[in-house]
């Protein structure tokens, strides 16, 4: 269950409970807005637990070993600011 599912069925359980006033024939809907609530919670929960642990990794340009060209700096100090003719 993804957290769009979770998430769903958390605002049917409150909307079921706490929004409806409702009396249907032998089904209490308050319950099973709880029931639904209570799933929604836990898929929730889970969802969070296996994917939130999971490490991402980005890898951009060529996947080498090791870097493909090498530059060489070098500090001159022999020369200074330039002579005015």
């Amino acid at each position: 269950m993804g957290i769009g599912a979770s998430l769903f069925l958390i605002a049917v359980g409150a909307i079921l409970t706490f929004a409806l006033h409702l009396h249907v024939g032998g089904v209490n809907l308050d319950v099973i807005g709880w029931i639904l609530m209570a799933v929604g919670a836990l898929g929730l929960i889970v969802t969070m637990v296996i994917w939130g642990g999971r490490r991402r990794e980005v890898v951009s340009g060529p996947t080498t070993a090791g870097p493909t060209e090498y530059r060489r700096v070098e500090e001159r100090s022999d020369y200074g600011p330039p002579d005015r003719l």
